[in-house]
């Protein structure tokens, strides 16, 4: 069984590059607080218009991720053949997912302790910030470990489709897919050819989308540029920085692991999955970008769909390295700003809870944010010191995203490896 991942223009990558300059470029010229060429409220109604491209390019992928989810999952667990396989890749990823999220916090918590953003803060822009600037609304529920883990279960299927709680999304499809193995195939025949034709189904509306992407990501980008503005960047350059920082050494660890353990040029690889990594910082969501990590996987990386087709949404729904170690590095700088000094042990169990809340965090735009307040609550940090760093979350939202799906491609070429 063989499902076309989408078609695009092979050139697509530079497009896309070309879309995420002009778009910084025009919203630094139209942002308040950069050229302001025309008047700010002005300003900020010509970027809803310019990023119509990309949210009509972002609605029609969240249309298809769902019913992506459930086919690529189900159809993945078919196509490996036996129950043996599939008890020997899950003994595999889950530790391995475990593992680079923690070492991904490690990365963080020691980016804060060598830099220490905190020292470089004007306390005024702190304080100014933290007036002006409105808080998350919601925020997750405090619920206990064994409530977490009976939210695991899909109990009503609509309810999570509703809610887009991806993880139950993808447990449910585990589960009919392993259900699908213990059944003579001529019982489970007809579905399988449903969820084939579901899967194909969705990769035509995104190829019909990829029409949009350049255009897309420009819109995006402008408005991002036009709404935060380069005042409120640089105000926070010194937090910005360390989680730049950060990143770029998950980054080196993800190469090095790609080396290392999947036995890969960390250059081929890279050129490989440049179009999903481009994607995903531009939509912010790896549930979005889903479809074409899928297609890195399994076109530029040639990963067997059996193993990609497993992973890839596993990965979208629970292995959130970049948005961990964010978690961990906010933390600690708002831990350093606000004088709430944490001994080893404390930082230890910090980083454990980090590792904790970002499972099943949802794949999509600003959650992080949501989950960083919880993760605050429990450490005496007032939940206002949110709004210091509220401004610029979209821009690190959009580079944690892209460390994401990295994470998940890497950890896909691993699991093609071991499975052999």
């Amino acid at each position: 069984m063989t499902i076309d991942t989408p078609k695009s223009d092979k050139n697509l990558w530079v497009k896309i590059i070309i879309g995420m300059i002009l778009g910084f470029c025009v919203g630094a010229a139209l942002s308040p607080s950069g050229l302001a060429l025309i008047e700010p409220f002005k300003a900020i109604e010509i970027g809803r218009w310019i990023a119509l491209p990309g949210i009509i390019f972002l609605g029609m992928l969240k249309m298809v991720v769902i019913p992506l989810i459930i086919c690529s999952v189900v159809l993945g667990i078919v196509s490996c053949g036996n129950m043996a396989f599939l008890k020997n890749m899950g003994a595999h990823i889950v530790p391995y997912f475990l593992i680079t999220t923690f070492f991904a916090i490690s990365i963080g918590v020691t980016a804060v302790h060598l830099i220490n953003p905190a020292q470089y803060m004007d306390n005024t822009i702190a304080e100014a910030t933290m007036h002006a600037t409105d808080m998350p609304s919601e925020i997750f529920d405090d619920l206990s470990i064994p409530d977490r883990i009976e939210n695991l279960i899909p109990t009503n299927f609509t309810q999570a489709s509703l809610e887009k709680n991806m993880l139950q999304i993808v447990i449910a499809s585990i589960i009919l897919g392993i259900i699908m193995l213990c059944l003579p195939k001529a019982t489970y025949e007809p579905f399988e050819r449903l969820c084939e034709f579901g899967q194909a189904a969705c990769m035509k509306v995104i190829e019909w989308a990829m029409v949009l992407a350049p255009y897309a990501v420009f819109g995006l980008i402008a408005k991002v540029t036009i709404t935060l503005g380069l005042e409120t960047i640089i105000g926070v350059g010194a937090y910005m920085a360390t989680v730049m920082i950060a990143l770029a050494g998950l980054l080196v660890f993800y190469l090095f692991v790609v080396s290392l353990l999947g036995k890969r040029s960390p250059f081929a690889f890279l050129a490989s999955i440049k179009e999903a990594q481009l994607l995903a910082f531009s939509t912010s969501s790896s549930a979005a970008t889903m479809p074409f990590t899928l297609k890195a996987a399994e076109e530029g990386l040639k990963v067997k769909e059996k193993v990609s087709r497993f992973i890839i949404p596993l990965g979208a729904t629970i292995n959130m390295d970049g948005t961990a170690l964010y978690q961990a590095v906010a933390a600690l700088f708002l831990c350093s700003l606000f004088g709430v000094d944490l001994n080893g042990v404390e930082i230890f169990i910090l980083m454990l809870t980090t590792v904790g809340a970002s499972i099943g965090t949802p794949a999509t735009p600003g959650v992080g944010i949501i989950v960083l307040a919880t993760i605050l609550a429990g450490i005496g940090v007032p939940p206002e010191g949110i709004g210091i760093i509220l401004g610029v979350d979209r821009l690190l939202d959009m580079c944690r995203t892209t460390l994401n799906v990295t994470g998940d491609l890497v950890a896909t070429t691993v699991m093609d490896r071991w499975m052999k």
